[in-house]
């Protein structure tokens, strides 16, 4: 179809960026263009947002992402009523004491703070979706529910899809640059791209059984776990508090690789089967719900084709032990968002778009096979690993590696300067002080009178931090590239002088925080990730950043 025909069509909806797919990373795609000022068209084929109680991790990098984002304080709200739940308990009844915790606190001794300016959060996908959903419509995204994709083509520049409004049967024709496919693991976009998949595949399945019991609440007393996994071997299965009080979710083991049928799952099956794992023969459960849900292990042998890129569960599968799953979707979308801003803004080249696949896909197989690893270390229910599945970084014991996989992974490839392309994606230990392609440092500082974390000046721009007293010519260096080169790009210069735009709490020190001299400078991209750093002075600062710049973003 002729680009400039579809201009002139006003039939035709004209839009940056279609994104398919409206559950968790579709809605946070939608919220981060939105951020940045990109317009987008969202169409979900269901009428609304998830109603089922799952996917409740969410990750200390997610919630910085939604920090930025200006959308924790609404989650945490909105995740009030678990907010005391921690550790997974594992044991054989909930009747008496035993039993052991797996671990007792995701954070004992409050280390993380070390790390970054927000925490792990359990907000379950029922309750998180309607906030990103509220945020993105309040940042101008066209939300479309009940819409589904009914086909679409491609061509060298952009897509046209077709898309049916599941109520009135209406057909519209939507142009886009750009298509996000975020529409799950079976995802269409994906199959008629054909890219192909790589991983074990299928691990486990599952039956989610939401019901009310009042009297569990008494049998599990003060042990507020976020899962507890109930190991009789005659019924076994993980037990999750929807609200601590009378509504639960319990995941039962089933087998459809022993020809095992759903319709085996009777009601009076599941309530005698909760009934055994608790301990409690005559425990009140009323079912509310049931679902079949599939643990499996595979990633995208590529991320997108052209103009359509894949996020989340159309990108990677995984156990959902850890809640790995959806925080890497999350990120997925996080680190697309800005890329697409930065194209259509054209202050950036396409090829910047191709960095996509080349950060976020090694990240995918590397967490992939820590989640299948914790599946094994908390020997979930149904899963019985063959040989060689649930290695990977961080094997060797329940949480060990944990916060490597989720804050601490790094981009060897990509739109960076100045790593080792052959370098590990997760590191053996969690080290966040500036090497270009990781997370950038979190510190708290002083700017304009508010305390705030570095990580809350990296969105919409990139940033240089440079210090404030030690005359390297960075900062003008920086304001002479940002004019000249029209990229948006802010420079901080760091310290206590009356130059300076950003003060650190007393007895930091900034530059060696981020691994670098107070002659040198460190460049940071909109999603938080070191872009490049000079460890000292260099004899043209301004030529330095050009081609620097040059080269992160792909422009001459």
């Amino acid at each position: 179809m002729n680009q400039r025909a579809d201009q002139a069509d006003p039939t035709i909806h004209q839009v940056p960026v279609l994104i398919v797919g409206g559950s968790l990373v579709g809605l946070s795609t939608s919220l981060f263009l939105g951020r940045l000022g990109v317009r987008h068209t969202l169409v979900e084929r269901h009428a609304g947002t998830s109603i089922h109680p799952r996917g409740r991790g969410n990750n200390v990098r997610t919630m910085e992402l939604f920090r930025v984002a200006g959308a924790e304080p609404m989650i945490r709200q909105a995740a009030a009523t678990l907010a005391d739940n921690h550790g997974i308990l594992q044991t054989p009844t909930l009747v008496g004491d035993a039993g052991e915790w797996l671990f007792r606190e995701i954070d004992p001794g409050g280390g993380l703070a070390r790390f970054s300016p927000s925490s792990w959060c359990l907000c379950s996908q029922n309750d998180l979706e309607p906030v990103l959903l509220d945020r993105a419509a309040q940042l101008g995204g066209d939300l479309r529910y009940a819409t589904e994709l009914m086909s679409f083509d491609t061509d060298a520049t952009g897509v046209t899809a077709v898309v049916k409004s599941r109520e009135t049967g209406e057909h519209t024709t939507i142009r886009a640059e750009y298509l996000v496919a975020a529409d799950g693991p079976r995802s269409p976009i994906r199959e008629q791209l054909g890219i192909g998949q790589s991983g074990p595949g299928d691990l486990f399945h599952n039956i989610s059984i939401t019901f009310r019991s009042r009297r569990l609440a008494d049998i599990v007393g003060d042990r507020h776990f976020i899962v507890c996994y109930l190991t009789n071997p005659d019924a076994d299965g993980a037990l999750l508090p929807v609200d601590n009080r009378e509504n639960w979710v319990f995941h039962a083991p089933w087998h459809p690789e022993n020809g095992e049928t759903l319709e085996e799952f009777t009601d009076e099956r599941c309530i005698e089967h909760i009934r055994r794992a608790v301990g409690v023969p005559d425990l009140d459960v009323e079912l509310t719900g049931m679902a079949p849900w599939h643990a499996a292990e595979r990633v995208a042998q590529s991320y997108g084709t052209g103009r359509v890129f894949l996020a989340g569960d159309s990108a990677h599968e995984m156990s959902p032990t850890g809640a790995f799953g959806s925080n890497t979707g999350i990120q997925d979308a996080h680190n697309l968002a800005w890329k697409l801003a930065a194209v259509l803004g054209g202050w950036a080249g396409e090829g910047l778009l191709d960095t996509y696949d080349a950060e976020r896909r090694p990240v995918a197989e590397v967490t992939s096979a820590r989640a299948a690893g914790r599946s094994v270390e908390h020997s979930h229910p149904g899963f019985a690993p063959p040989p060689g599945v649930g290695g990977g970084p961080g094997g060797g014991g329940p949480q060990r590696g944990i916060l490597n996989v989720a804050l601490g992974y790094r981009y060897p490839r990509g739109a960076v300067v100045g790593t080792d392309p052959a370098g590990p994606v997760v590191p053996e230990s969690l080290d966040l002080s500036g090497e270009p392609g990781s997370r950038a440092p979190h510190l708290w500082l002083r700017h304009q009178g508010e305390r705030i974390s570095t990580l809350d000046l990296y969105e919409r721009s990139l940033v240089l931090l440079s210090d404030a007293a030690a005359g390297s010519g960075w900062h003008e260096a920086a304001v002479r590239v940002a004019a000249s080169m029209s990229v948006p790009l802010l420079s901080y210069r760091v310290g206590s002088g009356p130059d300076a735009e950003l003060t650190p709490e007393e007895g930091v020190d900034w530059s060696a925080c981020h691994g670098t001299t107070p002659e040198g400078a460190v460049l940071v991209r909109p999603d938080g990730f070191v872009a490049w750093r000079a460890p000292g002075p260099v004899s043209d600062a301004e030529a330095e950043l050009r081609r620097v710049l040059g080269e992160v973003l792909d422009i001459a």
